[in-house]
């Protein structure tokens, strides 16, 4: 049996994603975590890690504000310091951060908002006492702190209440890296919320569509269905392709050309991170071979996952970064690439032939991860861009991308002559109408 899909609503009648269980083994792990490592507490200003530790959200406008932050301490519930408002909110409707005497774990504290209040106003201070205090009272303040980010500021006046901080971000990394049943759900419903966003962009290309109008396309489609945040859309085409610029453009495209798109967005809190690759109208002999090609890596590698399989043991399948014209592989740096995907869009195990045969990772069952591809096309300019998520199982793994990818799609009009229809792989130019356009071939 696949891995289990379901609408993107509960019902009484079927036993679907069960929130409580996700927020309840979502913090198993971070407890077991914390408790493995040295630290006696971990501290998080990430959005990410704040979410998976507390289950509280309160909007993507303020995820590079550093504004909030929540605090888990060795045998304690996780208390959390929020927006305003928002912490009354919680106190609400967030039960889970309630004690049973009534007590809210959910509390008002603003940190520095990015150092746009003034310095003056203490806020760095403010942030710093409240974290001592419940250090203190729960005896863990002559512990070390671990803490994902911080700004130099609160860094300082936490050194100032005599807090050892230290780097805390592998704890929240490591407790993300295998995930639960219901997050793998939630990745794969994600996934084919990119599925169906792929269904459109494939009806609607054509000469002449821009690629930002390809991005208001998907991204309206995402949020009517219940996308909570589109992140990115990476739409490249025509001679943009090669090298990879990673953002899109107000290009227009012409018949002939390759586009390749990344949907990156979150349902839920989950994301994908998701490449397709069409041509426009038709493909060159060039493109639909470099297709093959980039095709061929993805194959060879998603045959070898498996749990006890290492990164350095897929990245060895891969070409070297020469071999596709780069200098070096810090050069070529996430084209062929594979990383984690769950509440944040890069997570562990990171694939890589830069790291990945120096520092191998271990893959294990309820690992979730993506595989890109890459490869540019004989004509110097047109490429091929394809990725997968795969969730690892006990025996292989289990792609829940779905939208075919197996051959180069061509999207857009058909065309057809007097004779028949034009081919779909053809080089679009006059002059092959020539006897030496065709290679000397016969009308």
């Amino acid at each position: 049996m696949g891995i289990a899909t379901y609408g993107s609503t509960n019902v009484d009648w079927e036993a679907r994603i069960d929130m409580d269980r996700l927020r309840t083994e979502r913090l198993a792990r971070l407890r077991d975590h914390l408790e493995r490592s040295e630290f006696g507490a971990v501290l998080a200003f990430d959005f990410y890690n704040i979410r998976y530790m507390t289950a509280t959200h309160i909007g993507t406008w303020g995820i590079d504000k550093m504004v909030r932050f929540a605090l888990l301490m060795r045998g304690a519930e996780p208390i959390v310091w929020d927006f305003g408002s928002a912490a009354k909110h919680h106190q609400l409707y967030n039960p889970w951060l309630t004690d049973e005497d009534g007590t809210s774990r959910s509390r008002a504290g603003i940190s520095t908002l990015r150092g746009a209040i003034h310095p003056g106003a203490g806020r760095a201070e403010s942030v710093a006492a409240k974290v001592a205090e419940e250090l203190r009272a729960h005896g863990l303040d002559k512990e070390p702190l671990g803490v994902d980010f911080i700004e130099l500021p609160v860094h300082r006046a936490l050194l100032a209440e005599g807090i050892d901080v230290q780097d805390g971000q592998q704890v929240f990394l490591e407790a993300r890296r295998v995930k639960t049943r219901d997050e793998i759900s939630l990745l794969t419903h994600a996934c084919g919320l990119a599925d169906m966003a792929y269904e459109e962009l494939y009806r609607a290309l054509k000469p002449g569509m821009k690629e930002n109008e390809t991005v208001g396309l998907v991204s309206k489609l995402l949020y009517d269905n219940g996308s909570e945040f589109v992140s990115g859309i990476n739409a490249i085409s025509g001679e943009r392709c090669n090298p990879h610029p990673h953002l899109y453009s107000d290009r227009m495209m012409r018949p002939g050309d390759p586009a390749y798109f990344d949907i990156v967005h979150t349902y839920l809190g989950y994301q994908t991170c998701y490449y397709r690759t069409f041509a426009v109208g038709s493909a060159s002999p060039a493109m639909r071979d470099a297709y093959k090609r980039a095709r061929e890596i993805m194959d060879v590698s998603l045959a070898a996952v498996k749990p006890g399989v290492t990164t350095a043991d897929i990245v060895s399948l891969w070409p070297k970064a020469q071999d596709f014209g780069f200098d070096n592989e810090e050069a070529a740096f996430a084209l062929q690439y594979g990383h984690g995907v769950g509440i944040s869009v890069w997570e562990k195990p990171i694939f890589s032939r830069l790291t990945s045969l120096d520092h191998p990772e271990v893959l294990e069952e309820g690992n979730v991860f993506a595989l890109e591809t890459y490869w540019p096309a004989k004509d110097g300019w047109s490429a091929a861009r394809i990725e997968e998520e795969l969730v690892v199982t006990a025996d292989g793994c289990e792609v829940i991308t779905r939208f075919p990818a197996e051959e180069l799609l061509v999207a857009g009009q058909r065309y057809f002559a007097a004779t028949g229809p034009l081919p779909a792989v053809r080089e679009s130019q006059s002059h092959l109408n020539t006897p030496e356009g065709r290679n000397g071939a016969p009308a």
